[in-house]
């Protein structure tokens, strides 16, 4: 069969394909694709990820993720793709050198996807970044190993960045994370959750100055505060999803600060946090919140609820089951009648900030098959 305009492949999970059959798409469609997915590919190794790129000169995209190791054989054989913008990597196993081989041939790169990678160090992000010159997107999940070292490196580098994602990079730290605000000022996409962000030394306030911003998430920082959030809140304008699940001294303030100021707010999940009917009422008050996860807020009551339902346009909600029996049938279904979803929740109460071990171990054991 012949796909000579095929644009676009997805290879997801199709595990019976391996190294010879690839070959077989130089024949198909090697000029025309620009999108190839193989992302938990386990069969396919570095000599089949190089008959690929030698034979597709036009990819734009390509997602290799939880796939085999990368070796500096395989990521240099994607200097033959110059049109290269987009590589996922995320869940592989780095060898020596294999992320400085990606600095030396994918510099036209736009987006690098490194989530929850092994084997990527301040020595080999320190290497890439500074060769990036064109990147926006850049994502380092759960790369536990870098600290303050690489962020500067990233900062420093890629100031026009529009995208930084670096959950759970434990070792850096609250004043390293200051950098982003100080460097990165066209961020519309930031995910710092289980990070050492904080109030005390302005790590928080520091990215009020991302006046771009439009998607926070900040779960499980237990050192963030209203008075943070309250900068958050005057600073960026045009945040639409905000996620501060287990910010714990996260109070009634801060959610008025952002009833005042959070105009564009569309989706926010303050589960855990110390807010109360005052403050959720206050919320409501946004007129295009869509979107509402409260799982576990001791100081909300069912007339709080209630009235905060009532007042907001909301599309789902996401909240725990003991409400059910708390309020009113027939006010649940006036709320539903005008297109609001409800989820509940039967989650018990935790107080530990969720760590991504399970999804390193996961990643591990991809690999291993």
């Amino acid at each position: 069969m012949k796909l000579q305009s095929l644009q676009v492949l997805l290879l997801v999970g199709c595990n019976g394909i391996d190294d010879d059959a690839l070959t077989s798409l130089d024949q198909e469609c090697s000029k025309s694709l620009q999108v190839l997915d193989m992302s938990n590919y386990y069969n396919v190794t570095h000599v089949g990820v190089l008959s690929i790129v030698k034979a597709m000169p036009n990819l734009l995209e390509l997602n290799l993720s939880y796939c085999s190791p990368v070796t500096p054989s395989m990521s240099s054989s994607f200097e033959m793709i110059h049109k290269l913008q987009t590589l996922k990597l995320d869940g592989c196993q780095f060898m020596d050198d294999g992320l400085k081989s990606i600095g030396k041939s994918c510099v036209s790169l736009r987006e690098l996807s490194l989530s929850k990678c092994s084997g990527v160090t301040d020595t080999d992000l320190s290497f890439v970044v500074p060769r990036l010159k064109n990147l926006l997107k850049l994502d380092v999940t759960c790369c536990r190993k870098i600290t303050d070292v690489s962020l500067a490196a990233i900062t420093t580098s890629c100031p026009s960045l529009i995208s930084l994602r670096m959950e759970s990079c434990s070792l850096v730290s609250s004043k390293g994370l200051q950098l982003i605000g100080r460097r990165c000022t066209h961020l519309e996409e930031l995910d710092l959750t289980d990070t050492d962000l904080d109030d005390e030394d302005c790590s928080l306030r520091s990215l009020s100055k991302c006046i771009k911003l439009n998607t926070l998430e900040i779960r499980g920082c237990p050192m963030v505060s209203s008075a943070g959030l309250s900068e958050i809140a005057t600073g960026c304008r045009l945040l639409s999803k905000l996620d501060i699940k287990k910010c714990f001294e996260i109070n009634d303030m801060g959610m008025i600060f952002l009833s005042q100021f959070s105009h564009n707010l569309r989706q926010i999940n303050l589960s855990y946090c110390s807010v109360t009917d005052i403050g959720l009422i206050s919320l409501s008050s946004i007129c295009g919140l869509q979107n509402m996860t409260i799982v576990h807020l001791a100081g909300v009551t069912p007339n709080g609820l209630i009235a905060a339902l009532m007042v907001c346009g909301l599309r789902k909600v996401k909240l725990h089951e003991a409400f059910k029996s708390m309020v009113p049938s027939h006010m649940l279904k006036v709320v539903e009648a005008r297109g609001c979803l409800f989820q509940w929740i039967n989650k018990p109460y935790q107080v530990a900030v969720e760590p991504c071990d399970v999804w390193k171990q996961q990643s591990q054991d991809l690999l291993v098959q």
